[in-house]
């Protein structure tokens, strides 16, 4: 009984001991939050295909919904380098939205190149730092669902840092999405830019699972120079990160806009330039 008892308390003290080494594994977070962007870079010659589902909901009045389907290949290019190359589908449900003409159709909606370059390593550095652009073009609107040629990029610093070794870890990034577009229907164009300020904290609940929140700020302008005020949002929503191999991954999160106005004034939401709700899924896997 004695030896069995010995027996017990070592298979215990190992398998706790491995499973205290597996949650010191370090963070990777290229793929740890739904909406922010990370700075962890894979190793060069790496590759990576991930699919992604993003869903736009609920204007004012009416039924809204935007889902955007996205295919993404990505090289390793380098120790700090990523390139990416995306293809996405757009699919609208618009029915008695003011403003909008009802439209229920899918159309292939355009495609982006994108490159990371990693500044500062946050495991040598303290912090990580990275800058990413995606330049990218669009066949149709998410917002209503009409045939445009849209030209623009994504502009993002991101920040991030562990705040306890191994269990909990936050983003921060800064963005910027200047936006050229030209109807189909009319010929004319019209120009924006958004900023926004993004921030998100995830903690380790097991080696393989990840749990958090995000937030982000919105600002849009209908000018590139930001003088003419659009509209602002604030969305909050939890995000949850699950490792299903160690090639494998699956990120999903939601938001809200809890708070917000349009120029107009009217509201405690803006629900004329952005949704109620946001929501993404992803799912990926490295070779």
């Amino acid at each position: 009984m004695r030896r069995a008892g010995q027996l017990i308390l070592v298979t215990l003290s190992l398998r706790l001991s491995a499973v205290c080494c597996a949650r010191a594994a370090p963070f990777d977070t290229e793929h740890l939050f739904a909406f922010g962007v990370g700075t962890d870079v894979g190793d060069p010659g790496e590759k990576e295909i991930e699919a992604a589902v993003g869903g736009h909901f609920g204007k004012g009045r009416g039924t809204f919904s935007s889902l955007s389907t996205e295919l993404t290949f990505q090289y390793i290019a380098a120790s700090n380098l990523i390139v990416e190359l995306s293809a996405a589908g757009e699919n609208n449900d618009i029915k008695h939205v003011p403003g909008r003409a009802d439209r229920s159709a899918a159309a292939f909606g355009g495609a982006s190149f994108a490159l990371t370059y990693r500044l500062l390593n946050r495991s040598t550095d303290g912090v990580g730092l990275a800058v990413f652009a995606e330049p990218h073009w669009a066949r149709v609107d998410e917002d209503s669902g009409a045939r445009i040629d849209g030209y623009g990029s994504d502009l993002v610093l991101a920040f991030d840092k562990e705040i306890v070794p191994n269990e909990v870890i936050g983003v921060l990034n800064i963005r910027f999405e200047p936006e050229f577009v030209r109807s189909k229907a009319d010929g004319s164009w019209s120009h924006e830019n958004t900023v926004n300020l993004g921030a998100g904290l995830m903690f380790r609940l097991a080696d393989n699972v990840f749990a958090g929140l995000e937030t982000r700020y919105f600002r849009r302008y209908d000018a590139i120079d930001f003088s003419d005020f659009a509209g602002q949002a604030f969305y909050l929503g939890p995000t949850i990160s699950i490792a299903l191999s160690e090639r494998a991954w699956l990120t999903a999160g939601w938001s809200r806009q809890i708070a917000g106005r349009s120029s107009d004034g009217k509201g405690s939401l803006d629900l004329v330039n952005f949704d109620r709700q946001e929501a993404r899924l992803a799912i990926g896997v490295s070779f």
